[in-house]
């Protein structure tokens, strides 16, 4: 187990810093020059723009300015927002918080509604159960996210006037202790709702057909030949040997979850890092903007190792095939007691 762990951190490691490099020069490749940002359209002295760009380090090549950054980055250094005027890691770990307020309570439920939803409608195949969830799993997965929200802004915020229609809270009122906490989860409402209708579409429909499929396995036969009841069956049999293919699209789902409520958080104005993210491209923010490159691609590689080490749970045979054959067979093995 620790080698196989060891291993999955040091191709993370590896990984991470291809993101930094490649990052660093797409970032740089974008048509814009920052000085806009930062000098604005009004005139300036002569030589002044030039003082800006060797402040800032944008008159060096670009090899030296990436090692520049990392020699940075190596000290727990991101940089300083060219448009914000503070520290990128400062400004990231402010908008930070809201996201995860935002994303992580609806995917939670998102996770567990979904796969309730699909191993209640996979033994029901063609019931009227299993076509609702088939519509709502369409529904959820094909349309807009943010054309659901501004119809739910439209509906519930402006003409039924029962929910807030953009913010984190607030701004009238200032609010203490419990009213505050209640003020935040009405915000909350709408912009939740939008992200989590769409994930409970996709971990719903991959835990159907992964349950649907493992049901037709040689073990269900004989856990009902031994007289165990279908709830036991299902739950305690099935429901783990199917349980790969959607911790797989799970992890996918946190692991996009900071940059993948941008739209939302536009539209109900949520004061998250997907905001910050479209603003540093309209200013051409080039610190920010590899902050936020730099935060996504360690988390998805984070719950990827994460989703690696709940497969050796699973099923240990994904642990004992590493050990054995080395880390391409470890994706491949198949879940406990299903068929190759």
């Amino acid at each position: 187990m620790r080698s196989y762990v060891l291993s999955r951190l040091a191709s993370g490691a590896v990984i991470v810093f291809a993101i930094l490099v490649l990052n660093f020069v797409i970032v740089h490749m974008v048509p814009g020059d920052p000085l806009h940002a930062l000098l604005g359209d009004f005139p300036v002295p002569p030589g002044y723009a030039e003082e800006v760009r060797a402040e800032f380090g944008l008159d060096k090549p670009i090899v030296a300015q990436l090692g520049f950054y990392l020699w940075n980055l190596a000290h727990g250094n991101l940089g300083f927002s060219f448009a914000n005027r503070s520290p990128v890691l400062e400004l990231i770990l402010a908008r930070l918080g809201p996201t995860l307020l935002l994303m992580v309570p609806a995917l939670c439920f998102a996770a567990v509604l979904g796969v309730v939803l699909g191993v209640a409608a996979a033994p029901r195949a063609g019931s009227m159960q299993d076509s609702a969830l088939t519509a709502l799993s369409l529904f959820g997965y094909s349309v807009p996210v943010f054309w659901l929200g501004q119809m739910m802004l439209i509906v519930f915020a402006i003409h039924l006037g029962w929910l807030p229609a953009q913010g984190m809270k607030n701004m009238r009122e200032d609010f203490h202790g419990l009213d505050a906490v209640w003020d935040v989860l009405k915000h909350l409402v709408l912009p939740g709702f939008s992200v989590m209708i769409f994930y409970i579409a996709i971990v719903a429909r991959v835990a159907r057909a992964s349950v649907g499929e493992a049901l037709h396995n040689d073990y269900v036969l004989t856990a009902k030949a031994k007289g165990l009841s279908r709830h036991t069956i299902l739950w305690k049999h099935v429901l783990p040997n199917a349980m790969i293919p959607v911790v797989t699209v799970i992890g996918y789902n946190f692991a996009q979850s900071l940059t993948g409520a941008i739209l939302v958080e536009t539209v109900f104005a949520w004061p998250g890092i997907g905001n910050l993210f479209i603003t540093s491209i309209t200013n051409r923010d080039y610190p920010v903007l590899q902050g936020i490159f730099l935060l996504t691609g360690v988390s998805v590689v984070a719950i990827n190792i994460v989703t690696d080490l709940l497969y050796s749970a699973l099923d240990p045979r994904v642990r004992t095939a590493h050990e054995r054959e080395g880390p391409p067979r470890a994706r491949i093995a198949p879940p406990r007691g299903g068929r190759r």
